[in-house]
């Protein structure tokens, strides 16, 4: 179990996240058009997964416009974001907001990626969603790079991220 803090105040998880040089477990979540979409879709690519626990949060937001940003110039490389809102919602702000280079997937069905990677919240207000995590795997699904983010309104180091690519 991992230990974060939302305003500094101790929150848990319900495990530890997988770890750096290990497959990367499978996963299945639900793309905008509601299709499921497992890891084997992303055979051959680089994969940054940008996990937070709402796009309709500031921090959550900034972490999507900035792999966006980062997603167009990088080559062979899939910027998944992943959360538990749903599809309609990953849409809406992506639409608004023009941003055309991640992908977005829901874990909304079942929380089962969360539980699988360890990182769904297990108490507070935020328990059920997905704690602040960034994964890189290469094009094998190996585990490059991991990061939980201590402090769940805190973004993520972008540049320790994109270095492991």
């Amino acid at each position: 179990m991992a230990k974060i803090t939302l305003g500094g105040n101790p929150i848990n998880t319900c495990g530890e996240l997988p770890k750096v040089g290990e497959k990367a477990p499978d996963f299945q979540l639900i793309k905008n058009d509601l299709s499921v979409t497992s890891i084997a879709d992303f055979k051959g690519s680089k994969v940054v997964l940008n996990i937070f626990p709402s796009i309709d949060t500031g921090t959550c937001a900034t972490s999507v416009r900035h792999f966006n940003e980062s997603a167009s110039q990088l080559e062979n490389t899939k910027v998944l974001c992943v959360s538990r809102d749903l599809p309609f919602a990953q849409t809406r702000f992506c639409g608004a907001e023009g941003l055309e280079n991640v992908v977005n997937l829901s874990d909304f069905k079942d929380g089962s990626f969360g539980k699988t990677y360890g990182l769904e919240i297990v108490d507070s207000v935020l328990a059920g969603l997905h704690s602040r995590v960034v994964i890189v795997l290469d094009e094998n699904g190996i585990i490059k790079y991991t990061e939980q983010v201590p402090e769940i309104a805190n973004e993520p180091n972008y540049k320790n991220a994109l270095a492991a690519l």
